[in-house]
């Protein structure tokens, strides 16, 4: 027998069915609520309202649990590459040696950009934030690619996958090399994926090209850690324009621009520079975590604590053994960093934060890490969103797969009632 719930309003009763997730989420459908009841529920910034049922990743934000496709993010970080990651969210499974060598193979083949795309980014300033040039380069993909996807071809489906995959390193690099006035290039057809993404951003035309291996195998986790996160802002923002039919293009460029904001994708750079103004008051982190358990001081620790998980954020306790490896091997000497690392301290071993659960969380780290190998701080955001590629793909993939109808929110109108018009000499 299917459940349902009742809901009583002006004396009358209305029954709506109950669905369960496989993890045993539980959710009132109340798509006809409206038609029946006369009703709209009220839920500023859907906090409490399912937009969508989804197979892609499961979070149990009071656990600390967080899963793709049914696997462990431990160990999806410890024993997958980043391309492997990115398959299993696009196509649900974990690709065999086969899939894995053509997917690579067929991103490798799409990594050159339109030469005209050169003219389009020296439009830009040097001062243009690379979240803005970012979303504009790849929303103007679209102009060299005009053909929309026929959703229902696995084909056409593939191509604009493996195309956007390839292309957007190359994009999100030559905006780091546009701001650092070096040359633009490409990759190398011997390196991997994340190498290739490190060559293109760091490669220097007088030098030859070498990297530590421990940098590869910090950002190859942090491309994973960052690659899906449920129905988030930018996820959200994908589906959305996906739903009118808007291309994967135009739709991964909305989801970049929702990133792009310092509640969302910005959280680590905001943590670099709330450690850069430490360091200029003197960097005495213990004056700092007195004024953060006070609640009259404007101050906010940045970086702790996360709004979903409850707990130990699962990604943190990963990257944080990269973060502790990459500072390590470096051997790394910023007096900003060691105040990162004085602010762990004292927030792992303070009663206030321990009580609270107030962790550091996965923007604490991937934000120490990216400063430690030289990345810009404004480059921050751009790095997450080469990481949240795979997850907006996915979900805008799930999304057309799914013939979801048109996003189109309600409201509760709180504006004037019907007013005369009053002409320009009256008012």
């Amino acid at each position: 027998m299917s459940k349902t719930a009742t809901l009583e309003f002006n004396g009358k009763k209305y029954e709506f069915p109950v669905t369960e997730g496989t993890e045993q989420e539980i959710g009132i459908d109340i798509k006809k609520l409206r038609g029946e009841a006369g009703l709209i529920t009220l839920d500023p910034g859907y906090k409490n309202t399912g937009s969508c049922e989804s197979a892609i990743t499961f979070l149990d934000g009071e656990k600390g649990v967080l899963r793709y496709r049914g696997y462990a993010i431990e160990d999806l970080a410890e024993k997958a590459d980043f391309l492997e990651v990115a398959y299993l969210l696009i196509f649900g499974e974990l690709p065999i040696k086969e899939q894995l060598e053509k997917f690579t193979k067929d991103i490798k083949e799409q990594s050159h950009v339109d030469e005209e795309m050169k003219k389009i980014l020296d439009g830009f300033p040097k001062s243009a934030h690379p979240m803005g040039v970012l979303s504009s380069l790849t929303s103007a993909l679209i102009a060299f690619n005009p053909s929309s996807v026929d959703v229902s071809s696995e084909e056409e489906m593939y191509k604009a996958i493996v195309k956007i995959l390839g292309k957007f390193p190359v994009l999100a690099a030559w905006t780091l090399r546009k701001k650092n006035s070096l040359p633009l290039n490409y990759g190398d057809e011997d390196l991997g994926y994340v190498e290739n993404l490190h060559k293109m951003m760091f490669e220097k035309p007088n030098k030859s090209y070498s990297v530590d291996k421990a940098v590869i195998d910090a950002l190859d986790k942090l491309l994973i850690l960052h690659a899906d996160h449920e129905q988030n802002c930018s996820t959200s923002t994908v589906r959305m324009v996906g739903s009118s039919h808007a291309g994967l293009f135009a739709s991964i460029s909305a989801g970049i621009s929702a990133l792009w904001g310092p509640l969302h994708g910005g959280a680590n750079q905001a943590v670099i520079e709330m450690l850069e103004r430490i360091k200029e008051d003197g960097g005495d982190t213990h004056k700092f975590m007195q004024k953060a358990k006070d609640k009259e001081d404007p101050f906010r620790l940045m970086g702790f604590g996360h709004r979903v998980y409850k707990n130990f954020d699962p990604r943190a306790k990963i990257i944080k053994k990269s973060a502790d490896e990459v500072l390590g091997q470096l051997g790394v000497e910023d007096p900003v960093l060691d105040i990162a690392k004085g602010l762990e301290k004292e927030a792992l071993e303070d009663d206030y934060f321990v009580k609270r659960k107030l962790y550091p969380n996965v923007d604490f780290y991937s934000g120490i890490i990216y400063r430690a190998l030289g990345i810009p701080v404004e480059m921050f955001t751009v790095m997450f969103a080469l990481g949240r590629l795979p997850g907006w793909i996915a979900q805008w993939r799930e999304m057309r797969l799914r013939k979801e109808p048109i996003g189109r929110p309600r409201q509760i109108y709180i504006g004037e009632n019907l007013r005369d018009f009053k002409p320009l000499g009256s008012r």
